[in-house]
């Protein structure tokens, strides 16, 4: 069975991932971080969805909060609440993670070329998400390039692949593909500022993005918010 890196936060979008990668007959090894995000919560969600997902492995890989001090989702910044999609779409948020996905790809690759996997899945979407730059088509290809540029095995001759599956697809259709690959979607967790119960605050961008996916979708976000 051929193997693959999972990159794994516990949200709506690396949840389906995972389980796409799982379709396609891959042994998954799941990777998780705890960087000092405001919502560590994130991290039980992943264990449970790597438990009930049977992934061969799941690793949480600790990274110093200093390194990411300036994102809201780290630093003393708050987290914006109850913006527009106007205002989602119109520019780079303050909940960017400086370098986030280059640095967590880089761990996925050296996890991959470790277990001899040439194959890293990434929840990556560039329709409905909040203007990050490394969620992008043109970056996913740029680090599948650097990946085989800069490995032994790259240069060896075996060729790594980043799959971002959910790169074109709108949060409804996620959520439509989740539903079909029989996710329990309760398990997710997608709020960057939850209240110490685990509640989603239900205003933030991501939330407010995932509660959108959800009306189109036709169907109710089984999660708990504070504010709906």
């Amino acid at each position: 069975m051929k193997r693959a890196v999972v990159l794994l936060s516990g949200g709506l979008d690396s949840t389906t991932t995972l389980a796409v990668a799982i379709a396609r007959g891959y042994e998954v090894y799941a990777l998780s971080f705890d960087y000092g995000q405001r919502h560590r919560i994130e991290i039980e969600a992943a264990r449970r969805i790597a438990r009930g997902l049977s992934a061969k492995e799941h690793r949480i890989a600790k990274i110093d909060s200093d390194t990411f001090s300036e994102s809201a989702l780290t630093g003393d910044v708050g987290v914006p609440k109850k913006r527009s999609e106007t205002e989602i779409g119109g520019g780079i948020p303050l909940t960017y993670v400086p370098a986030r996905n280059t640095i967590f790809l880089s761990y996925a690759l050296a996890l991959a070329e470790t277990i001899g996997s040439r194959d890293i899945f990434i929840g990556a979407n560039a329709i409905d998400y909040s203007r990050y730059p490394d969620c992008r088509p043109e970056f996913i290809a740029a680090f599948e390039t650097l990946a085989n540029l800069g490995t032994k095995a790259g240069i060896e001759g075996a060729h790594f692949q980043v799959h971002a599956p959910l790169i074109k697809f709108s949060k409804a259709e996620i959520i439509r593909k989740a539903l079909e690959l029989d996710l329990d979607l309760s398990l997710t967790h997608s709020c960057y500022d939850p209240w110490p119960d685990g509640l989603a605050c239900g205003e933030c961008d991501s939330c407010l993005l995932r509660l959108k996916g959800f009306r189109e979708a036709g169907v109710e976000d089984p999660i708990g918010y504070v504010n709906k």
